[in-house]
């Protein structure tokens, strides 16, 4: 299994609400309409909180900005990667999914890589 990994940053003339607003009511379930032709599995947003406790962080660590929000996207394989986006269909999705994605998503000042897990904590931790 991989897992692509989205770390995205809004529009710059867009509020944070706006984005994720535009980005769970339209993209995610645009996503979610050809998931299935474009052969993924999973696909989770992380939407970043209004928080003293995102400030609080990057303070204690000399961290820069944090994103707006993560979005996670998973496959079975790169093979089944490589052959969702090299079908002609998998190829318009694509098209489809970045045009919409720059309505919203500042792309320069965002990052996208795969990764594969490795889970190190599943479930509660007894006392």
């Amino acid at each position: 299994m991989i897992k692509m990994i989205f770390c995205v940053k809004r529009q710059p003339l867009m509020s944070r609400a706006e984005f994720q607003d535009y980005w769970l009511k339209h993209h995610g379930p645009l996503f979610k309409k050809f998931a299935k032709t474009y052969r993924a599995v999973r696909y989770v947003q992380s939407h970043t909180i209004d928080s003293p406790l995102n400030e609080n962080l990057k303070k204690s660590r000399g961290m820069s900005d944090e994103y707006d929000g993560i979005a996670e996207i998973w496959w079975q394989s790169e093979e089944d990667f490589l052959a969702a986006i090299s079908s002609p269909e998998g190829q318009k999705l694509r098209t489809m999914f970045i045009e919409d994605e720059a309505k919203f998503v500042n792309l320069s000042a965002s990052s996208a890589f795969f990764t594969v897990e490795h889970v190190i904590v599943d479930g509660v931790i007894p006392n």
